[in-house]
């Protein structure tokens, strides 16, 4: 059974960091691409960043780049989310997902939802002004 466990989330000021992480079990980890969504409240859910299974290769949202950083540790199956200088934007449920890597995918692949095998349940992040 796959398990996507999301954890890191909280309360946090703005200008403050977080550094969420999604814990992958029963799968290959490093045959999956993994990715970062978010869903703020009453709207839709988002493309955030994306990585390769390899790591080489790291895709983000316009509003993510500059202050997120996506990374994985394929030897403990994790992937990280770095996220900086929080705003209140950034208020919302982060989700990790993981994508079968079948082979070379151009980015637009990443940014959609529909690609992603599984999902985790998601972790809450919250941005005071």
């Amino acid at each position: 059974q796959v398990q996507l466990v999301e954890s890191g989330g909280g309360l946090v000021q703005a200008g403050g960091s977080l550094r969420l992480s999604c814990a992958a079990s029963g799968l290959t980890f490093r045959d999956y691409a993994m990715g970062w969504f978010r869903q703020a409240p009453g709207k839709e859910r988002e493309f955030v960043a994306a990585i390769i299974r390899s790591g080489l290769n790291t895709y983000y949202a316009d509003s993510a780049k500059g202050r997120f950083s996506i990374s994985r540790d394929n030897a403990k199956n994790t992937v990280y989310l770095q996220i900086n200088m929080l705003k209140p934007e950034d208020t919302g449920v982060y989700y990790c997902a993981a994508d079968y890597q079948r082979g070379y995918y151009s980015e637009s692949h990443y940014r959609r939802i529909d690609e992603y095998d599984y999902w985790g349940q998601g972790t809450q992040v919250t941005v005071s002004s």
